[in-house]
């Protein structure tokens, strides 16, 4: 027993030094690979694109299908009703978004303005105020404007660069439908595929592993966009009850940046409480409660239907995996944090329990 230990040890140590030993001969020789990570770069927009959308529309072309539709007649309504909402969207609702956020743009330097006046009339009236403090105002006072002037060029820059990529972004695009369709069509027939090359022993390891993942990531992909939307559609509901300036765009805003798991609220309602305040001083309140209500809806009575407790993530866990991630891959790593860290975390319990079985039955090893 003790020497099917040591080796199970030593496969592993081995297993683990391969592994570093493959990452370090990649990374000193980048110029044959990087050829292929840019492919791969390349492929991985629409891929992701259509995944997500697959996670999304899967059960729709199954609720089509318990009517007896065929599978290529359902996917075609599927993206009958994708198109309908993409078209109501550009028809109703974008261009009373793109009105409200030119107008939040113009309305910037005034705002800004408006603050500058309130902090000479609080320099000037209020002179207990310690110098140092005063000092901090004015230096923060006079740096406003070369702020904005640095987030408007930074904001050029990015445009200029999205310019640059918009050929692979629009090829991308346009890829995503064909991705999706096939997905759609053929997704259930991979797994069969892949145990084909298995005992049925392992094939049934795999299987089950496979199945893990898959559940994890509609976990979360349905669960976060749906709980995303409702969040939306309640913030537009509260803005528009105090009468709160762009609503409809602040709303939206609050609604993608929910997507982000425990700091998306705190992002959503920055920009919200911004202009409220220059609005009505009393909007702070509003505007916080508001969010405060829609978060305890969504927390109490909408995720836990959506979502359940398949990811098992503690809120710490999450906001460190999310501020790591921001930091290493920027708002990408923040977007994928959470469902890369899941699938992981996943894999991992699988190997563990899978190791734990097989030091009963040598079969139940995964490997």
């Amino acid at each position: 027993m003790v020497l099917v230990r040591n080796k199970r040890f030593f496969e592993v140590i081995v297993g683990l030094i391969l592994i570093f030993l493959l990452i370090w001969l990649v990374s000193i020789n980048d110029f044959i690979f990087m050829p292929l990570f840019k492919l791969v770069g390349a492929v991985a927009f629409p891929i992701i694109g259509a995944g997500i959308l697959y996670y999304l529309t899967k059960p729709l072309m199954h609720f089509f299908e318990r009517f007896r539709i065929h599978r290529i007649v359902a996917i075609l309504m599927v993206f009958v009703i994708i198109l309908l909402a993409a078209f109501l969207f550009v028809i109703y609702i974008w261009p009373i978004v793109r009105d409200q956020t030119a107008n939040l743009i113009k309305g910037i330097p005034a705002m800004v303005k408006v603050a500058e006046d309130f902090i000479s009339y609080w320099e000037t009236n209020y002179t207990i105020i310690p110098d140092q403090i005063l000092q901090a105002v004015d230096d923060f006072a006079d740096k406003i404007p070369s702020r904005i002037d640095d987030i408007i060029n930074h904001l050029f820059s990015f445009v200029g660069g999205l310019i640059g990529q918009v050929i692979s972004i629009v090829a991308g695009i346009v890829l995503i439908p064909f991705f999706l369709f096939f997905m759609l069509k053929d997704g259930e027939k991979l797994l069969p595929f892949i145990m084909k090359f298995f005992k049925p022993k392992k094939a049934y390891n795999i299987r089950s592993l496979l199945l893990k993942i898959n559940q994890v990531l509609t976990a979360f992909i349905q669960g976060q966009l749906i709980v995303s939307f409702f969040v939306g559609v309640l913030l537009l509901i509260g803005y528009s009850i105090i009468g709160l300036d762009y609503a409809l765009a602040l709303a939206l805003f609050g609604m993608l940046t929910n997507v982000i798991p425990y700091l998306g609220p705190f992002l959503a309602v920055t920009p919200a409480i911004i202009v409220g305040t220059f609005q009505d001083p009393w909007n702070i309140v509003w505007v916080s409660i508001i969010m405060i209500v829609a978060q305890q809806i969504e927390s109490t009575l909408i995720s836990p239907n959506v979502m359940g407790q398949v990811l098992h993530l503690h809120p710490l866990t999450i906001i460190t995996v999310i501020l790591a991630a921001g930091s290493i891959a920027g708002f990408l790593g923040i977007l994928f944090a959470v469902p890369f860290y899941a699938v992981i975390r996943t894999i991992i319990i699988h190997f563990y329990e899978t190791y734990v079985d097989s030091k009963k039955n040598r079969e139940d090893a995964l490997f």
